[in-house]
């Protein structure tokens, strides 16, 4: 967090440093050229410079240093520098006054336009940012016992939700999540995005069985290809077939018990990592299946036990936009070399923190792809921070027995 704040400030320094010479680049530019007509007098052919500065004061400022620096150019203008009579040049002196004039009206319009169109701006990021935040939700730090941490980053610049997806909910069934990858990336996958994280949010705690999910899941993204082909009934075949089977979704469904048994289904998306004590190992309990989408489910779908998360052990999910990522040489991101440094540099006493090793493998993963990704990418970490309780022996009376009555 100290580093996050110490990168806004410097970011904020270097906004208001550009901000003020943008302010008095135009007024330089003035001075610049009136003092060469001072030092080598042109009969002030150099003063239809003084023309520029004004659309430099629009551009970098606004609309009033527009108007008076443009007002205090046109006065420069009509004035004889280098002793010449006030007779001589007149009439060159008359016409750079009004190139002038005509160069503050024209600026004077156009940043009127760019200001309106900036505010247009401004307001249509804040419905973006809010609808986004409201398909892509942002986790609670804990829900029944398990600590959360998340992070997305989106392929497509300005845009903060893409083609992944992910969903942490308690129920009582345990502690349910999802992550997935939606073919393609970007803001034309937000709409499949958020079909799958509705129909989760709801099924979730109807189905007692991870297989159930999984099913109920499978028809939301055919009811919702359907409805995006414009078709109002299953498909029978021809183009609109090929056209739905490239649609697919890679996801992977966890549950984690209240006695931190993991149980998971697996349909083609990469298997998560397993923190413990600073050792990071890949969990890879069975083939995974394909991508929802693609081919139907099997008919017998039993979730793969991941065995048990112990108080202070966590799993790392991810996409594979994650592993995917390059830097300008090619080479892919070493996803769980950064993922065991992180660890360690969030070590705790009762484990490491998940925000601290999201964040950390978010900005290992920014610097070594300098910044530009090619892939949407989500990271997220669950924890067990469930404190363990010993049981109580045969003999042991419990407390509320002893009470007096």
């Amino acid at each position: 967090m100290i580093r996050t704040w110490a990168r806004g400030g410097v970011r904020a320094g270097a906004a208001r440093a550009r901000r003020a010479f943008v302010f008095v680049l135009p007024g330089l530019w003035v001075l610049g050229v009136v003092a060469w007509e001072l030092c080598r007098p042109t009969s002030g052919q150099l003063l239809q410079l003084l023309a520029a500065a004004p659309a430099i004061a629009c551009a970098g400022t606004g609309r009033r240093q527009c108007v008076l620096l443009g007002g205090v150019c046109a006065l420069l203008a009509l004035v004889p520098f280098g002793g010449v009579e006030a007779g001589a040049g007149l009439g060159t002196r008359m016409v750079t006054c009004g190139a002038i004039l005509a160069v503050i009206g024209a600026s004077y319009l156009t940043a009127g336009r760019r200001l309106r169109l900036v505010r247009e701006l401004e307001r249509t990021r804040e419905v973006a940012v809010a609808a986004q935040r409201v398909v892509l939700r942002p986790l609670p730090r804990r829900i029944d016992g398990v600590l959360l941490a998340a992070d997305h980053l989106s392929a497509s610049e300005g845009a903060e939700v893409g083609g992944d997806l992910y969903e942490v909910v308690g129920t009582r069934h345990g502690v349910r999540a999802v992550i997935g990858d939606v073919r393609g990336h970007g803001l034309e996958a937000i709409g499949t995005v958020a079909a799958m994280l509705g129909s989760f949010r709801e099924v979730v705690h109807d189905e007692p069985e991870l297989g159930d999910v999984l099913r109920r899941l499978e028809r939301s993204h055919q009811r919702h290809l359907r409805e995006r082909a414009g078709e109002g009934q299953p498909p029978g075949g021809g183009e609109s077939v090929g056209r739905l089977a490239e649609e697919f979704v890679t996801l992977l469904l966890l549950q984690v018990a209240r006695d931190g048994s993991v149980t998971a289904l697996n349909c083609g998306h990469p298997w998560p990592y397993r923190v413990a004590c600073q050792a990071v190992a890949p969990v890879a309990p069975a083939e995974p299946m394909p991508p929802l989408g693609l081919f139907p489910l099997p008919e017998e779908l039993s979730a793969v036990r991941c065995g048990r998360l112990r108080p202070g052990e966590g799993l790392f999910l991810h996409t594979d936009g994650a592993a995917d990522a390059r830097d300008a040489a090619g080479e892919f991101f070493p996803l769980a070399q950064e993922l065991r440094s992180s660890v360690e540099a969030a070590a705790a006493p009762c484990g490491p923190s998940p925000a601290g090793v999201v964040g950390e493998v978010r900005e290992a993963l920014l610097r070594h792809a300098g910044g530009r990704l090619t892939d949407d990418v989500a990271l997220v970490m669950l924890s067990n921070d469930r404190v363990r309780v010993p049981a109580r022996s045969a003999g042991t009376t419990p407390p509320s027995a002893r009470l007096p009555r």
